[in-house]
C-alpha cells in the first residue's frame, strides 16, 4: 500500500528573535505574511511565530509545518507537534491530519497507532481528503486498528469522490481484487481511469494491466501500451518492464528489440522485485547484435535523462 508521510524535509537556518506583540491594526498583516508562500522562508517563519503566539489558528499550523520541514528554521519535530496540537485541539482539520501523520511516523512523539487513528478520523470527518485516504491505508494494513477492508474501502471512497488520485487508485485495486467491496472489474477501471487522468503513475500502470488482460474492458494491446508508456515515462519500473515485454513480442506496437532492451535496462536499474527486468534484458540480449545493444544502451541513457527532467525539472 502507499506510505503515508508528510513530505520531504529540507533544512534552512534562520535568525531567531523573541516574539513581538503587534498592535491590533497590524495583526492581520502579520497573519497575511505568515500565509504568503512567496515570501522568503526566514521571513515567513518570523511572521508565523508572531501570529501563532497570538493564537491565530492557521498560523499555528503553518509554524508547525515549518518546524516539520525545516523551512526558515532548523527542523524540530517536537516543536512541530506542539504547534500542530494547538490547532488540532481547536478543531482545525489540516492540523489534525498533520498531527496524525506525526503519530504514524513517530516524529516528535512516540509512534502510536491509536492516536494516529484518532486525529486522522477527526480530520476525515470534516472532509479532509488526505486524512480519509490515510485512514483507508491504516484500515487496510491494520495499523492502530484491526485490519478491515470494508472500512478501508469506505474511507478510500470518500477521498476518491473528492478527487484524491491515491484514493481513486486504491479503491480501483479493491474493486479489482474484491477486497472490502464485491469484485467488479468495470468499477476498478472507472477509478483507475480517474486517477490515471490526473497523472497517477500506478493507476496508469493498472490501466495498462486491465487492457492487456481484458478485465472490465475489451482486451486492447495498443491501449495497454499507451498506459504503460505514460507510467514508464514517470519512472515506474513495473511499467517500464511491461512496456519492454510489449516491444519484445510486438504486441500493441511493432516488434523492436532496441526499444525493448532500453526499457528493460531502465527497469533493471531500479531493481524491481525478483530481478525480472534483468532476466528479460539478459534473455533478449542473446538475440541482439552488438550494434543493436549499443543503440539500446544509448537510447536508455537518453530516456533516463528525459525521465529525470520530468520528475525533477529543477
Amino acid at each position: 500500500m502507499s506510505q503515508v508521510s508528510i513530505g520531504a524535509l529540507a533544512l534552512v537556518v534562520a535568525m531567531a528573535r523573541p516574539p513581538v506583540a503587534f498592535p491590533q491594526s497590524t495583526q492581520n498583516d502579520v497573519l497575511g505574511s505568515c500565509l504568503n508562500e512567496e515570501l522568503a522562508s526566514a521571513l515567513r517563519f518570523l511572521s508565523c511565530q508572531e501570529a501563532a503566539e497570538q493564537g491565530y489558528a492557521k498560523a499555528q499550523t503553518e509554524l508547525g509545518f515549518m518546524y516539520d520541514n525545516g523551512e526558515g528554521v532548523p527542523e524540530n519535530d517536537a516543536e512541530a507537534v506542539k504547534w500542530y496540537r494547538r490547532d488540532a485541539e481547536q478543531g482545525y482539520a489540516k492540523a489534525q491530519f498533520n498531527l496524525g501523520v506525526m503519530y504514524i511516523n513517530g516524529e516528535g512523539v512516540p509512534e502510536n497507532g491509536s492516536e494516529a487513528v484518532k486525529w486522522h478520523r477527526m480530520a476525515a470527518e470534516q472532509g479532509h481528503a488526505n486524512a480519509q485516504f490515510n485512514l483507508g491505508v491504516i484500515y487496510a494494513n491494520g495499523k492502530g486498528v484491526p485490519e478491515n477492508d470494508t472500512e478501508a474501502a469506505k474511507w478510500y471512497r470518500m477521498a476518491a469522490e473528492l478527487g484524491d488520485a491515491n484514493a481513486q487508485n486504491s479503491l480501483g485495486k479493491m474493486y479489482g481484487n474484491g477486497e472490502g467491496v464485491p469484485e467488479n472489474d468495470a468499477e476498478a477501471v472507472k477509478w483507475f481511469l480517474r486517477a490515471a487522468e490526473q497523472g497517477h503513475a500506478s493507476a496508469q500502470f493498472n490501466l495498462g494491466l486491465v487492457y492487456r488482460n481484458g478485465e472490465g474492458v475489451p482486451e486492447n494491446d495498443a491501449e495497454a501500451v499507451k498506459w504503460y508508456r505514460m507510467a514508464a515515462e514517470q519512472g515506474l519500473a513495473d511499467a517500464q518492464n511491461n512496456l519492454g515485454i510489449m516491444y519484445t513480442k510486438g504486441e500493441g506496437v511493432p516488434e523492436d528489440y532496441v526499444q525493448a532492451y532500453a526499457w528493460y535496462n531502465l527497469a533493471a536499474a531500479q531493481g524491481i522485485e525478483g530481478g525480472l527486468a534483468s532476466k528479460n534484458k539478459d534473455s533478449l540480449r542473446k538475440t541482439m547484435t552488438p550494434s543493436q545493444i549499443e543503440k539500446a544502451q544509448a537510447l536508455s541513457a537518453e530516456m533516463h535523462r528525459r525521465i529525470q527532467q520530468t520528475i525533477s525539472p529543477d
